[in-house]
């Protein structure tokens, strides 16, 4: 159970990732702090990888423009917008270069491509990391950057579900209200994710959004009943379902444990955290001690694993 509970887990570097690693965690994510040089990071990364000993998702969030990682090694690529509208050849590329770089780091998972379709043009938070604020577009990017992804090796991650697109708040900074009905939803923001299953996608990120379509009551969408639920059951995803970084505001009030068993019994089955700090490994102490007095709590976990080391194995 231990081991299965870590597993669920992609941490950023701080003082306890060896100690998170030696108890089986299931990845770790980097962000620009990480990385001064193109020799230092896949030194970072090797150092990772024999400390654990295990298989493990070694991550990074690299759209291109705003969201990008490696900034300090190299100018930056165009944003998934800018590199859409140069023509499809441009954006294939792009992510090829993309796709080789961080192959040579080490990199086997990207958190991208957004699949967000942009219709809020005062939207904070995605505006020119969406391909488009027209789903046929965004399907267009969405598919061509995936399958470039998955053809080198690395899992491409498909996000914000369910549309992070019509936002007008930052959910780094507090919890966005998506007051959209559900047919708007599925013929829009919804319609890319539903394309990225029928292609088999392999991981989905959950957003923290509250949406009314699918909750009245005030609960991300990330640690939703309705909205996971809606992924397995109504769009029948066999995947990966990761959340979004949970230290961000969106998702802070409901209380860390509890917010990991939300998400977990609602059929969530991984979690980033973007530092492996004191408080984060305390948390997963706590979600491990739970767990062992909770039945269905375990069932739920021992579900996931399937998913997650079906996923490891595939590509780690």
């Amino acid at each position: 159970m231990e081991e299965m509970i870590f597993k669920k887990f992609i941490l950023g570097t701080g003082e306890y990732l060896d100690k998170a690693l030696k108890k089986g965690l299931g990845g770790v994510i980097f962000f620009s702090r990480d990385i001064e040089s193109k020799k230092q990071f896949c030194t970072l990364i090797q150092g990772i990888k024999q400390k654990s000993g295990r298989k493990l998702f070694l991550s990074i969030d690299q759209e291109g423009g705003r969201v990008e990682r490696t900034e300090k090694i190299h100018e930056r690529y165009l944003s998934p917008r800018f590199a859409y509208e140069k023509g499809e050849e441009f954006l294939a590329l792009q992510t090829e270069k993309i796709a080789s770089e961080l192959i040579e780091y080490g990199i086997n998972l990207n958190f991208a491509p957004c699949s967000d379709v942009n219709t809020n043009p005062n939207n904070p938070i995605i505006g020119e990391r969406a391909f488009s604020d027209n789903p046929e577009d965004v399907i267009k990017g969405v598919n061509l950057v995936s399958k470039i992804y998955s053809k080198k090796g690395i899992i491409p991650c498909v996000k914000h579900f369910p549309g992070h697109g019509d936002a007008d708040k930052d959910s780094h900074k507090t919890l966005p209200r998506i007051d959209l009905p559900l047919t708007e939803m599925e013929e829009i923001h919804i319609k890319p994710f539903k394309n990225a299953i029928e292609n088999g996608i392999e991981m989905i990120m959950a957003a923290h959004l509250h949406c009314t379509c699918f909750d009245k009551e005030v609960i991300p969408s990330s640690l939703s009943k309705n909205a996971i639920g809606y992924l397995r059951n109504k769009l029948n995803y066999k995947g990966v379902i990761i959340s979004d970084d949970m230290v961000m505001q969106g998702v802070r009030q409901f209380g860390m444990l509890e917010a990991l068993i939300m998400g977990i019994n609602a059929g969530l089955d991984m979690f980033i955290f973007r530092d492996a700090d004191k408080s984060t490994y305390e948390v997963i102490q706590e979600l491990i001690s739970a767990a062992k007095k909770d039945e269905k709590l375990k069932s739920k976990i021992e579900e996931s694993d399937k998913r997650i080391t079906k996923l490891i194995d595939k590509y780690c």
